[in-house]
């Protein structure tokens, strides 16, 4: 682990193995955190943040955040194959991660130094009224396995840029990307303390939301546990920002340019084997094109190509550990039960060659009832509902009627419907002609079971950043109510 600017095998010593999903074995050893770890990197944090970080001018933090990206953009492709060894994810995808990170380091760097409050005009012309932006202090940053390094970048460059100091938890099942990610900040320069990691179990992210010394937690993962970080946050008074599941509607309209509409249905749900909370994972077609859509989507996703993540050639990879993988046959075979027609996958690979790895066949339900299990929980695979609509209002009601509202996608040529859906939509994302797509620039966060606050543009910033009210009186007049007056 990585405390305070030393690695560290952590206080009792303990590890475990991380195995590869593509060959079930063990690649890499990983430390175990005690509970006196973790209050070991939040003190280190702490420290760092009153003794140096806090007093850094924006334009030094920058330096030192340009650098880091410059870093990770040199170290890209070894970092991209770290994390598709770890997690099984395509390196066509971590290696675009990997610069995608750089990008996002780069941007927070550019608002480092202009963390800007306001002046504010009163009643009185004799007081002086101005708001400043101040860092919480120690931050905890906790993110999942599907894409570790982009998640982190998510939080972790708004809040050095906002000047806070931070103790990440990397999912146990995916931690060695974030791990070799502290070594490029070694080498950028940063102060010890500044950015510690601890790795570990459920007990570790645990032990970071219920101990004293953080101000503020950034969680990724799923609503289930974004509820308990949100009490034991709330019973020490202290804010969060979640980014949690999704069960996103792509809703492709009869007017929709169609190849493009399925090649983003396509990249929506099998895109990172469907293990993205943002994943297109209820496609809603109206009936005009209904049986087009679901003929060349299926048609396309049996040409999917399944193998090494490491191959470039490779278009699929593998479910990310043993766990989510049987959650995702146990979905698939739900969804079999309820009555949904099966028209592609439904299952493990098959292939000799797949074998060994954890690999889902791209599956499709067509005639998908929107109360169904496959069109209300979010299964985090490869697993595509297809709903059929009449109405723009039917596709709204269904659309929304879930209890997660991230993102959502509406293809059509017709600009007044596309204004009219972005409207009535209930995520916090809605695309237009287009699918899965990021900036670092622009702000990304969900509604309802989704989670709440942003991440990413400047309203990420200022997530990380809190209020402080300044008044200042320069009348020289007496103002005590209780003085006598003459």
């Amino acid at each position: 682990m990585f405390i305070n600017g030393t690695w560290t095998s952590g206080s009792d010593r303990q590890r475990f193995d991380t195995l590869n999903p593509y060959t079930q074995t063990a690649w890499a050893s990983i430390p175990q955190a005690s509970i006196e770890d973790v209050r070991g990197a939040i003190a280190a944090a702490r420290g760092a943040f009153d003794s140096v970080w806090r007093r850094m001018p924006g334009l030094k933090r920058a330096a030192l955040m340009t650098r880091l990206a410059e870093i990770i953009e040199r170290e890209a492709q070894p970092l991209a194959v770290i994390e598709s060894t770890d997690n099984g994810k395509v390196i066509r995808e971590t290696s675009a991660q990997m610069i995608y990170a750089a990008r996002v380091f780069r941007y927070f760097a550019g608002l480092a130094d202009k963390l800007r409050g306001s002046t504010i005009p009163l009643d009185n012309p004799d007081i002086l009224d101005f708001t400043l932006r101040e860092p919480y202090g120690v931050v905890a940053l906790i993110t999942a396995w599907n894409s570790p390094i982009a998640l982190l970048a998510n939080k972790l460059p708004a809040a050095l840029a906002a000047g806070n100091c931070v103790v990440i938890k990397p999912s146990e099942h995916a931690s060695a990307s974030t791990l070799e990610f502290c070594r490029y900040v070694e080498e950028a320069g940063f102060p010890p303390g500044v950015i510690n990691v601890v790795t570990g179990d459920a007990k570790v992210g645990a032990a970071m939301t219920e101990l004293e010394g953080v101000d503020k937690i950034s969680f990724t993962g799923s609503p289930g546990v974004g509820r308990r970080v949100a009490t034991a946050a709330a019973q020490r008074l202290i804010p969060v920002t979640l980014e949690l599941g999704g069960k996103s509607p792509n809703i492709i309209f009869g007017d929709a340019d169609l190849p493009r509409a399925i090649v983003g249905a396509l990249a929506g749900i099998f895109a990172a084997t469907g293990q993205t909370c943002i994943a297109g994972s209820r496609l809603l077609v109206q009936r005009s094109v209904y049986d087009t859509v679901v003929t060349q989507l299926v048609e396309r996703a049996n040409k999917i190509v399944l193998g090494n993540p490491l191959d470039a050639a490779t278009e699929m990879g593998t479910a990310a550990n043993r766990p989510q993988f049987e959650r995702i046959i146990a979905a698939i075979d739900e969804a079999k039960a309820q009555g949904a027609n099966l028209k592609a996958g439904g299952g493990g690979a098959t292939d000799p060659t797949l074998k060994n790895g954890l690999f889902i066949k791209p599956t499709i339900f067509s005639d998908v009832h929107p109360d169904m299990s496959v069109a209300q929980s979010e299964i985090f695979g490869p697993v595509l509902s297809v709903i059929p609509f009449e109405s723009e209002e039917e596709a709204i009601a269904i659309a929304n009627g879930t209890k997660l509202g991230l993102a959502a996608g509406v293809w059509t040529q017709d600009i007044s419907r596309a204004m009219r859906m972005i409207r009535a939509m209930d995520s916090g994302v809605v695309w237009v002609n287009t699918y899965r797509m990021v900036s670092a620039q622009a702000p990304f966060g969900g509604r309802k079971g989704s989670g709440y606050g942003k991440e990413r543009g400047d309203e990420g910033l200022l997530e990380f950043s809190v209020l402080k009210n300044v008044m200042v009186d320069f009348s020289g007049e007496d103002r005590d109510p209780f003085a006598a007056k003459t």
